[in-house]
């Protein structure tokens, strides 16, 4: 039998039309851009990327996979968007970054090829996007070594996150093309540390990400009512 991929098309396809645009800072994604460091910052903080092995789930354009490799880290970026893989391969060569990898695979198919054979797994904005979530957390403990990290970023469900993550950011302030979010795929933290638990990770720490949009400035603080991320470990 024929395993079902855990991918919506209708989302593979919306970021594979922006595809091109992925490395452009006042693109759809600069978002993204503004807030790797932070991201990056606080994942290399809690797991120490220089030497370890790292798999980047829903990589896209390979924003974070790329600066995660040039923080020393062996990183692969793993997406089922060809088009987004394709814009990462060319990044890594025109960047001169060679310790970063692309693949075309699901993060269930990667954990049945290489469970326990990472350091560090990060999926960050990209549970939002899939049928079923709590599938891809269980595959990103499966893929993590025992005492690994592993981190996610998504979104809070309430009417706060409806307003600030769908209304205001794409239909105010027009920081995301309208559509990119679904609010019942929006994910409560508590929903997410019961998948970890069950996955056999233990939820170390959770932080916040907030945004300004008179000062176009992004923190992280305790406030986890939108954006949020987790980081876990593997017992």
């Amino acid at each position: 039998m024929t395993e079902t991929p855990n991918v919506d098309p209708a989302e593979i396809a919306k970021f594979s039309e922006l595809a091109h645009r992925w490395w452009d800072p006042d693109s759809e994604f600069a978002p993204l851009h503004h807030i790797n460091p932070l991201r990056l910052n606080w994942i290399d903080a809690l797991a120490s990327l220089a030497g370890k092995r790292v798999v980047d789930i829903g990589c896209g354009g390979g924003i974070l996979a790329d600066s995660m490799a040039r923080r020393g880290a062996d990183v692969l970026g793993a997406d089922l968007s060809s088009k987004a893989l394709r814009v990462a391969q060319l990044h890594a060569l025109e960047a001169g970054t060679t310790n970063v990898e692309y693949r075309e695979v699901s993060a269930e198919a990667l954990a049945a090829q290489q469970p326990g054979s990472f350091d560090v797994v990060t999926c960050m904005e990209m549970l939002e996007h899939v049928p079923d979530q709590a599938s891809v957390v269980r595959a990103c403990a499966t893929l993590v070594k025992p005492g690994g990290w592993v981190f996610f970023s998504t979104i809070n469900r309430n009417p706060k996150s409806f307003l600030f993550a769908i209304v205001g950011a794409e239909y105010v302030l027009n920081l995301l093309p309208r559509g990119t979010h679904e609010y019942l795929k929006f994910i409560k933290p508590s929903e997410l540390a019961g998948w970890c638990r069950l996955a056999g990770l233990q939820l170390e720490q959770t932080r916040g990400m907030e945004y300004n949009p008179l000062t176009r400035r992004y923190w992280m603080s305790a406030d986890t009512s939108v954006n949020y991320l987790a980081a876990a470990r593997r017992s």
